[in-house]
């Protein structure tokens, strides 16, 4: 199944809901602004902008004002600084503004700013800390995304996604790697974001987080069962495994030298085919998957070795 990646606008208020408390974010002036659009993924600091050069102005991102604004600021006239802001704010769509280390914004941006409903935010953070942060909560937000269908698991530091048809015995695996001390992630949807082009990262939606669903059983709080171990929020993507019943698997790989991939997000992530008949211990399979998987990125390839050695060994002979 490939997910289908979510083209979304990220807005101002987008950026205030997900990381108020990160951030330390409130918002001082602009509420009807909210749902101005942030086009770029990552901040300015507008002092040369503010100072009369606006030719390279990046006024499609979020505008921070640190000390250096500040100070800057207090060297200009009332009346001047209030042309400036009209000048700026006239020509340039800005989405918001974020004054740090807890500074106040002065009565002639406020006006200017709730003329053109402009949000106005402040932080209690150093603007350096702040800039990065939110430079990394942007990517986020801005991240393409998707889901996919299937549970996802932690196994030994490998994130697992467990997928297949209906009654096939998803449920089941996952209980009992949780069982072994391993931690659920995501039941039935993971929710997949791709990080740098080239993580993709599961997690769950948070109103179902830690609960599954078990045929029979009906629903399960996870966490209250096997303690807070046994959640994961999220975790980087490493192996897909397809639950498939036997008689559909039309030729079984019983050595494992080529190595079969799967695209999500346009990140092509390991793939592995299980085969699913009574008396199989899937979980344990599943688990050997992910060890296997771990053991395949410091460089081993068991089948590889398998068959190096073999090869060697003919050469010996033959040369008898």
């Amino acid at each position: 199944i490939d997910p289908v990646m979510a083209q979304r606008s990220v807005t101002v208020q987008n950026f205030f809901e997900d990381n108020a408390e990160t951030l330390d974010l409130r918002l001082v002036a602009g509420r009807k602004g909210l749902k101005k659009v942030i086009k770029e993924p990552t901040v300015n600091r507008p002092g040369l902008a503010l100072a009369g050069h606006t030719k390279y102005f990046a006024f499609r991102r979020v505008q921070v004002f640190g000390n250096a604004e500040s100070s800057y600021l207090k060297t200009v006239t009332l009346a001047e600084r209030a042309k400036r802001y009209q000048a700026l704010f006239n020509k340039f769509q800005i989405p918001c503004i974020v004054f740090c280390r807890n500074q106040r914004p002065d009565r002639e941006l406020l006006k200017a700013v709730e003329e053109r409903n402009i949000p106005v935010f402040r932080s209690s953070l150093i603007s350096m800390k702040f800039i990065n942060l939110a430079t990394l909560a942007l990517e986020v937000l801005f991240a393409p995304r998707g889901s996919e269908m299937g549970s996802m698991v932690d196994i030994h530091g490998i994130g697992v996604l467990v997928r297949g048809d209906s009654g096939i015995g998803k449920s089941e695996c996952i209980l009992s790697l949780i069982e072994r001390g391993y931690s659920l992630i995501a039941d039935d949807i993971t929710k997949v974001v791709l990080l740098d082009n080239r993580e993709v990262i599961g997690s769950s939606p948070e109103l179902t987080r830690s609960f599954m669903e078990v045929r029979g059983i009906g629903i399960v709080n996870v966490a209250a069962l096997f303690g807070a171990r046994s959640i994961r929020q999220s975790k980087r993507l490493d192996l897909v495994v397809t639950l498939k019943h036997w008689k559909e698997v039309e030729d079984v790989d019983r050595l494992g030298m080529d190595e079969e991939f799967i695209k999500i997000l346009g990140v092509d992530v390991p793939h592995v085919i299980l085969p699913v008949r009574p008396g199989r211990d899937l979980g344990r399979l599943i688990e050997v998957a992910a060890l296997q998987t771990k053991l395949k990125r410091t460089g081993y390839n068991p089948a590889e070795d398998l068959n190096a050695q073999l090869t060697a060994k003919m050469k010996a002979n033959s040369n008898l």
